[in-house]
């Protein structure tokens, strides 16, 4: 069964040669109980509103199995929060989820598959050293984009959470669909 592996909230805001000149990417976990509403996991920030965040971006998923994936190709460990991702989840096809498909996540928590995430130049500079030159468009062609998450109903998470998926729409694309279109 699908499984929450983290949830993770920004750890420290850092400057970033970008437009906003701060990021928060650098996200960690966060130990126990987590409340989860409309606007994102509690304690977590974006630095850029105008890309990040709001009803529709509230929650950034990413799979445990990617992680894993980009952990071979990058030769280093990428601990849970490190692609800026709200949770980490194992066992759950994230890039085949399909857009308006919807999830709960331990007893109470439901959210709603809403979109891919676009990768930029902001997380090419957090990779860093040589794996940050073409990483938008390496990680781009790989399609291990993550999803965004719409909070249908508040509550709380904790690592370990069982994910359950309650709804597919017939016919709906994917999230790898919709970015690739």
């Amino acid at each position: 069964m699908p499984r929450l592996v983290a949830v993770c909230a920004v750890h420290t805001l850092h400057p970033d040669a970008g437009s906003v000149g701060v990021t928060a990417i650098d996200k960690r976990p966060i130990e126990g109980d987590v409340r989860v509403g409309k606007l994102g996991v509690r304690a977590d920030v974006q630095a850029s509103r105008k890309h990040h965040g709001g009803p529709d971006k509230a929650v950034y998923a990413y799979a445990h199995e990617d992680a894993e994936f980009w952990e071979r190709e990058l030769d280093r460990d990428l601990p849970s929060g490190w692609f800026g991702e709200n949770l980490r989840v194992e066992g759950l096809d994230v890039n085949g989820a399909r857009i308006g498909e919807i999830w709960r996540i331990g007893d109470t928590v439901e959210v709603e598959v809403t979109m891919p995430r676009t990768p930029c130049a902001t997380f090419a500079r957090w990779v860093g050293g040589s794996a940050a030159r073409g990483w938008v468009k390496r990680f781009s062609d790989e399609g291990r984009l993550g999803a965004y998450l719409r909070v249908r109903r508040a509550g709380d998470v904790r690592a370990g959470d069982a994910i359950e998926v309650l709804s597919v729409p017939e016919g709906a694309p994917t999230v790898i669909e919709v970015y690739r279109s």
